[in-house]
C-alpha cells in the first residue's frame, strides 16, 4: 500500500523532494507521500457525495417530487451551510484538545452516510410538510456533521501536508471528483428511470461514497499535535471573536470571504431562470454536468494558482462572477429570445461554477496557510461561524426572488464580487 500510495504522489506532486515539506516535523515529514495520496482518495469520494447531494439541484427535486411546499425550497441552500457553520467555536473547543483529530472527521462522515440513508426512507413514507419537515431536520444534522468535517479536515491537512501542496491536493480532488459528477450527469440525462428513481439513485451513491471516505480518512498517518488551551464553554468559544480586531489580515480576510458568498449565493437562480423558461426534466441534468465539468476543468489549474498566490486566485474567481453577471445582463436587455436556448444558462452557470471553484479552493489555501498549530483551529472556527451568520442573513434575500426576480437577485449578489476584488487585492501575501 505505502509503495503505491508513494508512486502516486511522486506522479501528482510537482514537489521533486518528497521531504521538502518545512514546517512539518520529521515524522510528518516521511509519510507526506502516504497522506497525500489517503487524503486525495478521501476527499474524492467526500466531494461526489456532496456533488450529489447538490442543495441547488438534487434536494429542490426530490422536494418537488414530494409535494412539499415552496417555502421549503427557499431555505435549502442557507440551512445546509449556516448550519455546519454556526457551531464551529464551540466544536473547535473541542476538537482542540483531541491531540489526533482525523477520527472527528471520520465520525463526520459517517454520519453524513447515514442521514442519506434517512433521506431514502423519508422519500419512501412521507409527502407534504411532513416531508419537509422531516428533511429540513435530517438536513440539519448533515450540515452539523458537515462542521466537524470542516474543522477536522483543515487542521489535519495543517498537519500532514506542505504548504506548496495543500492547494495542489485541493485540486486535484475537485477535478477529479468534477469528473465523476459529469458521468453521473450523463447518466442522469440519459437514463430510463424515471425522475424520483434516479434521485433515490443519487443519495444511495451519495451514502456508499462517504462510508468510502470515513475507511480512507481513517488510513491516514497522523502524529500528535498541540492540545494546549483547550476549554470548553461558550464563553470561552465567543472569545475567540476578539481575534477579528486584535488580527487586522484576519478581519480583511472574513470581508472578503464573505464578499466571496456572492459566487454560492446567486448560483440557485441560474436554476430559476432556466426553470422560468420551462425546460424539460433533461436541462436540470445538464446543470449538474456542466457543474462537474467546471470542476474537472478549472480546479487543478485553480489549486497551482493557489500554492503560488491564493489572494491573487480570489480577485481573479471575484471578477469572473462579475463578468458573468454583466453577460447575463446584457443578454436580457438586447437578446432576450437566447433565453429559450436550452444551452445558454447552463453555459453561463458553467462559467460561474469555474469562478466558484477559483473561490472556494482560493479562500480554503489562504486560511489554511494563515496559521499553525491550535491558532489554524481558531481561525478557521471563528472564519467559519461569522460567514455562517452573515450567510444566513444574505440567504434569506432568496425569499424575495418572487418580488425581485431571478436576474435582479444575480446582479445583486454579483456586484459584491466588485468589493471582493479590492478588498482581497490588500490581503497579506
Amino acid at each position: 500500500m505505502k509503495n503505491y500510495t508513494d508512486n502516486l504522489y511522486k506522479l501528482l506532486s510537482n514537489e521533486e523532494d518528497a521531504r521538502a515539506c518545512k514546517p512539518l516535523d520529521d515524522s510528518a515529514c516521511k509519510v507526506v507521500p502516504h497522506n497525500f495520496s489517503i487524503t486525495l482518495f478521501s476527499q474524492l469520494f467526500s466531494q461526489f457525495a456532496d456533488a450529489l447531494l447538490n442543495p441547488k439541484v438534487t434536494l429542490p427535486w426530490l422536494l418537488q417530487s414530494l409535494q412539499v411546499p415552496a417555502v421549503f425550497i427557499s431555505w435549502l441552500v442557507p440551512i445546509r451551510e449556516s448550519s455546519s457553520l454556526l457551531p464551529q467555536l464551540a466544536i473547535a473547543s473541542f476538537i482542540r484538545k483531541l491531540p489526533l483529530r482525523k477520527w472527528v472527521w471520520v465520525f463526520g462522515s459517517l454520519t453524513q452516510a447515514l442521514c442519506m440513508l434517512a433521506l431514502i426512507t423519508i422519500s419512501f413514507t412521507l409527502s407534504g410538510s411532513d416531508a419537509g419537515l422531516a428533511i429540513i431536520g435530517t438536513l440539519t444534522i448533515f450540515s452539523l456533521a458537515r462542521g466537524f468535517n470542516s474543522i477536522a479536515a483543515k487542521d489535519v491537512l495543517g498537519k500532514t501536508i506542505p504548504k506548496t501542496q495543500r492547494g495542489n491536493l485541493s485540486g486535484l480532488t475537485a477535478s477529479l471528483s468534477g469528473l465523476a459528477t459529469v458521468l453521473f450527469g450523463l447518466f442522469f440525462m440519459f437514463s430510463d428511470s424515471h425522475q424520483e428513481q434516479t434521485i433515490l439513485w443519487a443519495l444511495g451513491l451519495a451514502a456508499v461514497m462517504w462510508l468510502l471516505a470515513a475507511l480512507s480518512y481513517g488510513q491516514i498517518s497522523e502524529y500528535k499535535g498541540a492540545t494546549d488551551g483547550g476549554k470548553n464553554g461558550l464563553k470561552a468559544a465567543l472569545s475567540k471573536f476578539r481575534m477579528i480586531y486584535e488580527d487586522s489580515n484576519f478581519a480583511l480576510f472574513l470581508l472578503t470571504r464573505t464578499l466571496l458568498l456572492c459566487s454560492a449565493l446567486s448560483a440557485p437562480f441560474y436554476i430559476v431562470l432556466a426553470s422560468e423558461q420551462a425546460f424539460d426534466f433533461a436541462v436540470l441534468a445538464i446543470f449538474m454536468l456542466v457543474s462537474g465539468a467546471a470542476s474537472l476543468v478549472s480546479a487543478p489549474i485553480w489549486g497551482r494558482l493557489s500554492d503560488l498566490s491564493s489572494k491573487r486566485v480570489m480577485a481573479l474567481s471575484s471578477a469572473l462572477v462579475a463578468i458573468n453577471a454583466i453577460a447575463l445582463y446584457v443578454a436580457h436587455v438586447f437578446l432576450p429570445q437566447i433565453f429559450s436556448s436550452i444551452w445558454f444558462l447552463p453555459l453561463l452557470y458553467f462559467i460561474l461554477s469555474v469562478a466558484h471553484q477559483g473561490v472556494r479552493l482560493g479562500r480554503k489555501t489562504y486560511l489554511v496557510n494563515l496559521a499553525e498549530g491550535n491558532k489554524r483551529t481558531d481561525y478557521v472556527a471563528v472564519g467559519n461561524t461569522f460567514t455562517g451568520i452573515v450567510l444566513l442573513i444574505l440567504g434569506s434575500a432568496g425569499l424575495l426572488a418572487e418580488q425581485l426576480g431571478a436576474l435582479s437577485l444575480i446582479l445583486m449578489f454579483s456586484s459584491l464580487s466588485l468589493l471582493a476584488i479590492i478588498s482581497s487585492y490588500f490581503l497579506k501575501d
